[in-house]
């Protein structure tokens, strides 16, 4: 759905929405999520769903989701097939409106396709909504979210509040450790073919916790993004909602074996009296009974002795049962190309290029403060530092 051209009203300016009380509104909206959690978490799904419906009407709630979707996320610049990339101030007000007119009989617009090249040289088509489209969205999530985190596994930690992948990573640590006897533990890989381009809307509709309106713009949602040659399957990529339902689709996999999810990343841990064979059939059988399938050729069993990746880390254990955790060689790969393009840039000065430089490596370090760094970046930032003072003007 586009949002129509504003007659400006005079009242609806930039000071007026950024003197919204958005802390007001924030908690609000989390008072009406945790009643949801706990509805949901004590098997009350029609007082659920009652309250779902109070948050798709919360005006907070519905200029949260705009602020979110225009101002806040990554993609906020991204135009959808009606090429719009952003919204002034009326327009957001606007849009507000629109949602509290029409949220429960939301009307989807086609995706605008971007294609996004990958690792192993194929290309992933990024399916991009309009921004009203997203800000839809990015509302049925506040309703969608505290539904289902009551349900949502333990072990999965992907796109989920209050989680992350450093909890994955303290995860497989805690399976992999001496005092588990991590050295005699395999691991199987597992990778999932085309998992958001396969993911089969019927499992995705039968487990949605949600009123009935709600459950009509989700299934638009899923056939705007529909392939020919899969019409029952698949949800875009570039959507604000897709993580949340790839979680929901996914959920429960985790009580197959001991293991660790992110997103459509995962990681079993098998003892050495576990066989392989039964556990993959299991995986094989969940994965089909929702329409994926798991990728024969990336999908590897591996002594823990040996290595594998998970999430950009490097995950070992040594010879003499120590568990060790550096970035991957592909992570840390990118990382100095990624160096290398500011540094080389001859477009800016040397305190420039410390001012791009100075967040890059600090977020890195973040994500590998728990890891050991010292062995492989010994001589790189030796290098770095030579490079950089050679460059100087």
């Amino acid at each position: 759905m586009q949002c129509p051209n504003l007659c400006g009203n005079s009242y609806n300016t930039s000071e007026s929405w950024s003197k919204l009380p958005w802390n007001k509104f924030r908690r609000n909206l989390f008072r009406l999520q945790t009643r949801v959690f706990k509805a949901v978490k004590a098997g009350d799904m029609r007082k659920a769903r009652s309250l779902q419906k109070l948050i798709l009407k919360s005006k907070a709630a519905r200029l949260l989701a705009i602020r979110q979707v225009t101002q806040l996320n990554a993609g906020k610049k991204t135009a959808g097939v009606d090429g719009k990339a952003s919204l002034n101030y009326e327009e957001r007000f606007q849009l507000e409106e629109i949602l509290k007119k029409s949220y429960l009989n939301w009307q989807h617009s086609k995706l605008r396709e971007i294609p996004i090249p990958k690792k192993d040289g194929k290309t992933r088509i990024l399916k991009v909504p309009t921004i009203a489209d997203r800000a839809w969205q990015c509302l049925a999530k506040y309703a969608l979210e505290p539904a289902h985190e009551a349900t949502f596994h333990a072990r999965s930690y992907g796109f989920r509040t209050g989680r992350s992948a450093h909890d994955a990573q303290k995860y497989v640590f805690t399976n992999l450790n001496s005092s588990n006897n991590g050295i005699e533990k395999r691991v199987i890989e597992l990778d999932i073919e085309k998992c958001f381009d396969r993911i089969n809307h019927t499992t995705i509709m039968d487990k949605l916790i949600a009123p009935k309106g709600m459950k009509i713009g989700i299934f638009r949602c899923l056939k705007a993004g529909i392939q020919p040659d899969f019409p029952e399957q698949g949800t875009p990529q570039g959507g604000v909602i897709s993580p949340l339902l790839a979680n929901i689709a996914l959920n429960g996999i985790e009580d197959l074996h001991p293991s660790v999810r992110y997103a459509d990343d995962m990681v079993f841990f098998l003892k050495p009296k576990d066989d392989a064979t039964k556990i993959l059939e299991k995986i094989n059988q969940f994965l089909a009974d929702r329409g994926m399938n798991i990728t024969q050729k990336k999908t590897k069993i591996t002594a823990s002795t040996d290595g594998f990746d998970f999430l950009g880390w490097h995950f070992k254990v040594q010879n003499n049962g120590k568990f060790r955790c550096i970035p991957s060689v592909d992570n840390f790969k990118a990382f100095r190309q990624k160096v290398k393009a500011i540094v080389n840039c001859s477009n800016y000065g040397s305190k420039e290029k410390a001012g791009k430089l100075a967040p890059l490596v600090r977020g890195w370090r973040v994500r590998f403060v728990h890891s050991k760094l010292v062995e492989i970046l010994r001589d790189e930032w030796q290098g770095i530092k030579n490079r950089v003072i050679g460059k100087e003007p």
